[in-house]
């Protein structure tokens, strides 16, 4: 673009001492005493209108068979007025960069040294006699022409090796920025993973140990008779009903203390996923602050209203809307040029639905939605995608409602899952272990030991509350 624009302001330049040249030779031609003033009028104007006719040509930027021939009518102009006056000699130097600017390099400098050497011979001609300062007024400016036109393409070429060069580098960036990114989303999943094979896996694994332990206490209790002492023939053990009741309540109670750490575990991984503003606030609240934060930004009035009940969601869905939320309102304030905007947040049984309205510029959201090429961020869309897919994932819609001059209103749209009842859960879990297979195989007496001592950690402080009662509230939200 610069280049360019010095071309053109070359050329311009070139015009003007065109002009500024032809004049003097007419105003020198209808000086007293001067020889044919009417002819070299008439050739000069001829030649101006030569010129500057071609000078439509100038502003393709191929040249041409009709840039070769508006050239040499030009030269055909110029000789036939270097015969009449000498005066035309000065016309040679805008001759020189015409004739360096359309040729090629070696034809130019032919050219030029043509140009100049009939100027030299048209001085000595009408002056009668060859004197070295007339040979050196031609020389000079031929040669000043050709060293400013080869340093001006050394510089053109220059700046279109940088400007390549450039293009490369912003490629590159933008290259090492996707796989810097995908490298970070790999790194991400391989945290997660590790932190829930450490936290979660292991104690579901304990749990598992746990359950087993006791549902082998609770097949040697019922092989038992009486409250005396259980077989040996039939468990090893030597233990009293008693002492079994005893110590499946002991692993019941582990079973159950482990299951509360790692639903504590788990709700820390969620918090840690989830964005701060939602850890200790609810969306209603975080969509307030956003309204906060964006009012008096270029004079923008923003409000937020809740219509309907809120009502526990998983968190990934008020994260969803959140960012949806947090990108419509940026694009607000920077493109709509907007004076209100309303955010509102409705809860209906199956869904919930988040509207962003403002009475800004608005824009072609047809062409910006049905567009498939990748998004440009100078043009706009890239927010559009993000939202649409953030949405997609949970099974949610975006629809956009905008024209030029007419406000923009998005609408984003989730269904919620069907909420299980919480008791039912409950009341099954006692039946699980009795209905579960007996596995009281000799093999799996190892694990029946090592359970209760990789669980012995959480119960530091024991509690002899039934396991019963203990395991709903270790799953209360």
């Amino acid at each position: 673009m610069n280049a360019h624009l010095t071309a053109r302001t070359l050329m311009w330049c070139l015009h003007a001492l065109v002009v500024g040249l032809l004049v003097l030779v007419v105003v020198r031609a209808v000086q007293p005493g001067s020889v044919h003033p009417a002819l070299i009028t008439v050739l000069a104007a001829v030649f101006a209108g030569c010129y500057f006719a071609g000078a439509v040509l100038l502003q393709r930027r191929d040249v041409t068979g009709r840039h070769y021939g508006w050239l040499v009518l030009l030269c055909l102009c110029w000789t036939a007025l270097l015969v009449v006056t000498p005066d035309a000699l000065y016309l040679a130097f805008p001759l020189y960069f015409l004739q360096l600017h359309l040729l090629p390099a070696w034809p130019a400098i032919g050219a030029v040294v043509l140009t100049a050497a009939a100027a030299v011979v048209s001085f000595t001609a009408h002056n009668g006699g060859f004197t070295l300062a007339a040979a050196l007024g031609p020389a000079l400016g031929a040669a000043v022409a050709i060293a400013v036109t080869l340093g001006y393409r050394t510089l053109h070429r220059e700046n279109q090796r940088r400007q390549r060069l450039i293009d490369e580098l912003t490629a590159t960036r933008v290259e090492l920025a996707s796989v810097e990114h995908a490298a970070g989303v790999a790194a991400e999943r391989e945290r997660l993973a590790r932190e829930i094979h450490d936290t979660l896996a292991q104690g579901f694994s304990s749990i598992q140990l746990l359950l087993r332990a006791a549902q082998r206490l609770d097949a040697t209790d019922a092989a038992g008779a009486g409250e005396t002492a259980v077989s040996a023939a039939s468990s090893g053990s030597g233990l009293s009903v008693a002492d079994i009741a005893a110590k499946r309540g002991e692993y019941l109670e582990l079973a159950r203390q482990s299951a509360a750490d790692n639903l504590a575990e788990a709700r820390r991984l969620v918090a840690a996923l989830a964005p701060p503003v939602l850890s200790t606030s609810t969306l209603p609240d975080a969509l307030n602050r956003l309204c906060d934060n964006s009012t008096g930004h270029d004079g923008l009035a923003a409000t937020m209203r809740q219509d309907g009940a809120a009502a526990p969601v998983p968190t990934a869905y008020d994260v969803a809307l959140l960012r949806v939320a947090q990108s419509a309102v940026g694009n607000v304030l920077q493109h709509a040029g907007a004076s209100r905007l309303e955010l509102t947040l409705r809860y209906r049984p199956d869904r919930m639905e988040l509207v962003v309205s403002d009475n800004g510029v608005g824009f072609d959201a047809g062409a910006v939605t049905s567009n498939p090429a990748p998004a440009d961020p100078e043009h706009g869309g890239f927010g559009l995608r993000a939202m649409t897919s953030r949405l997609r994932e949970l099974g949610g819609t975006l629809a956009v409602q905008s024209n030029p001059g007419s406000g923009t209103t998005l609408r984003a749209w989730l269904p919620l899952p069907p909420v299980a009842p919480t008791d039912a859960p409950a009341q099954a879990a006692p039946t699980a272990a009795p209905t579960a297979p007996n596995h009281s195989a000799p093999n799996h007496t190892a694990p029946n030991h090592t359970a209760p001592n990789r669980a012995a950690p959480n119960s530091a402080a024991p509690n002899s509350a039934a396991p019963k009662h203990a395991a709903p509230e270790g799953m209360s939200p």
